[in-house]
């Protein structure tokens, strides 16, 4: 389609008035950028799936390594004695592979670490939502989560040459490798994500609530506990399940601060050894690929993959199921 310009209404050559002769203008590509426009979104768009297909493939990747390896264990050591020995040694002469001593160990932490970060975490979070002013909560919510940043071999020697030594002059039975000591120092690893995650939730809460409490006579702290906590309970629940399976799956502590003894044991003042640093320890390079100590590798790492994948789809159950709808 071509444009043209008309000249305005001015004396003819004849001596007359009218309009003059009309100049052609030249026809502008519309239809072409918006080829162009469809072009560079189809390629945005073409990007963004190759980016989640790939993770889709990495994902199913590290489960068939997982899988295929763990039933090549499997094939040479029976899983009734898997799940019913109580005593891990496939590093000795006398070998037995029962997974329950490292089971063991990864909850026997993990507990110490929720004991610290759940209670931490949650009187934070309810401070930071419900009584923080605007401006105190953007400058400590980000300091605190500066904590997610710090390396965890840095957590793993502060655990072995502080927490140790200061929690020797209280409990002097306690061994220098130890649950208790790496337990307290993943706890305070993961406040952040505790007290991130709920303050995020009880923040959400709608303020209609709050404010039909305090007009029936609330104080604050009922309006946070009994109505706010309530109504964010998803969240929450959500925060603790992650902060849980982060817990679980942590490796650099554990290995440095509780020893490499696995035992089945609920005492927490002596060494044990988590699923996580055992694969550490065979992971180090002694042990010859494809022998029987070298595929016990994947066993402890497919149940530590079930562990934390049955802590994942139970808190994104609670997550959809106790979810609050507001209007």
């Amino acid at each position: 389609m071509q444009l043209t310009e008309t000249l305005p209404l001015g004396r003819t050559q004849e001596g007359g008035f009218g309009f003059s002769k009309s100049k052609v203008m030249p026809s502008f590509p519309v239809s072409s950028r918006r080829n162009r426009q469809k072009v560079r979104e189809e390629a945005i768009r073409v990007t963004l799936a190759s980016c989640g297909f790939l993770s889709v493939l990495t994902t199913l990747g590290i489960v068939g390594v997982l899988l295929f390896e763990t039933l090549a264990f499997f094939r040479e050591v029976s899983i009734f004695k898997f799940l019913t020995d109580t005593q891990w040694t496939p590093l000795f002469a006398d070998k037995h592979f029962g997974i329950w001593p490292l089971v063991a160990g990864t909850f026997l932490t993990a507990a110490a670490a929720i004991g610290v970060a759940m209670p931490v975490g949650m009187l934070s979070a309810i401070y930071l939502s419900e009584y923080a002013t605007d401006r105190f909560r953007k400058v400590v919510k980000p300091i605190l989560e500066i904590l997610a940043g710090i390396p965890t071999v840095v957590y793993g020697y502060f655990a072995l040459l502080f927490v140790t030594p200061l929690l020797q002059r209280l409990i002097p039975g306690l061994s220098g490798f130890n649950a208790l000591s790496p337990g307290i120092v993943m706890g305070i690893m993961i406040i952040p994500m505790v007290c991130s995650l709920s303050e995020d939730a009880m923040y959400a809460v709608p303020q209609s609530l709050r404010e039909g409490a305090y007009a029936l006579g609330s104080s604050r702290l009922q309006v946070a506990l009994k109505v706010v906590v309530p109504a964010a309970f998803s969240g929450i629940t959500a925060s603790f399940l992650l902060a849980v399976s982060r817990a679980i799956g942590e490796t650099m502590i554990v290995a440095i601060a509780a020893g490499q003894q696995p035992r089945l044991t609920l005492n927490p003042t002596v060494p044990v050894e988590t699923m996580t640093a055992y694969i550490v320890q065979v992971s180090l390079g002694d042990t010859p690929t494809g022998t029987i100590e070298y595929k016990t590798i994947f066993a402890v790492g497919m149940a530590l993959f079930l562990c934390t994948l049955t802590l994942n789809l139970v808190s994104q159950f609670l997550r959809e199921r106790c979810q609050e709808q507001y209007e």
